[in-house]
C-alpha cells in the first residue's frame, strides 16, 4: 500500500496549517487506497493568532505540539522523517507554511526555509519521489528547486515573488494541478484562491490522484 508524508505547520489558517487542506488531504489519500503519517518540526511557532479578531496574542506555541492537535496526537518530529519510508510527500497550506516552516510572509523572494524542510524535500527528490504542495506551500519549491513549474493560482503579488526565486509560475482555477515533471513536483492554488470547502475537497483529491499516478 502507498504512503504519504503529510508535513504540517501547526493548526490555524492564520498562523499554522490549514485545517481544511489538511483534513482533506488526509481524505482524499485514504479514499485513494493509501495511508499517511503526520510529521511536523519541533520548534517555536512565529506568533500566535486570534482567529476571532485577527489580532496577535501575547502566547508562544510550539509548531508540533499544536499540528497534533490535527494528527488526533498521533504525530512525529520533522526530524524522524525518512524518505525511504514512504512513496511521496505533500504540504497543506496556512499561513504557517509562510511563517513557521519558512520566512516567505515576511521576506518574500528573499526568504529561508526551516532546514528540516529543505531536508525532506530534498532527500524526497533524491529518490524520485512525488512531492504535493497546496496553497501558499508551492513558494518552498520555487525557492529549492531550480527552473521548477507551480502554480498558486491567481494572485499576482505571490506569482511575480516565484518568479523572481527563478520558478514558472503556472495561473490556475479551483482544483487544477501542475506537475513538474522533470523534478516531480505537484501543486494546486486552495485557499489561495477565493473557495469553498468543496472546491478545496477537489483540489486535494486531485492533487493525491495525480501523485498516486506516478508512484
Amino acid at each position: 500500500m502507498k504512503k504519504f508524508a503529510v508535513i504540517l505547520s501547526g493548526c490555524g489558517v492564520f498562523d499554522g496549517a490549514e485545517i481544511h487542506e489538511a483534513t482533506l488531504t488526509m481524505l482524499a489519500i485514504k479514499k485513494q487506497g493509501a495511508e499517511y503519517e503526520i510529521f511536523a518540526p519541533d520548534i517555536p511557532q512565529h506568533h500566535v493568532i486570534n482567529h476571532i479578531t485577527g489580532e496577535e496574542m501575547n502566547e508562544i506555541r510550539n509548531v508540533l505540539v499544536e499540528s497534533a492537535r490535527i494528527a488526533r496526537g498521533n504525530i512525529k518530529d520533522l526530524k524522524e522523517y525518512n524518505p525511504s519510508d514512504f512513496d511521496a510527500l505533500i504540504f497543506p497550506g496556512g499561513f504557517g507554511a509562510a511563517k513557521n516552516l519558512c520566512d516567505f510572509a515576511f521576506k518574500g523572494p528573499d526568504c529561508t526555509i526551516n532546514d528540516d524542510v529543505v531536508n525532506a524535500i530534498q532527500k524526497t527528490a533524491e529518490q524520485h519521489k512525488p512531492i504535493g504542495a497546496l496553497c501558499i506551500s508551492p513558494v518552498f519549491m520555487a525557492k529549492i528547486f531550480r527552473d521548477v513549474e507551480v502554480t498558486i493560482g491567481q494572485d499576482a503579488g505571490t506569482a511575480e515573488a516565484i518568479e523572481k526565486m527563478g520558478a514558472t509560475h503556472k495561473q490556475t482555477d479551483h482544483g487544477e494541478v501542475i506537475v513538474d515533471e522533470k523534478n516531480l513536483v505537484f501543486t494546486t492554488p486552495c485557499y489561495m484562491l477565493d473557495a469553498n470547502i468543496l472546491q478545496i475537497a477537489k483540489g486535494a483529491s486531485n492533487i493525491v490522484e495525480a501523485m498516486m499516478e506516478r508512484m
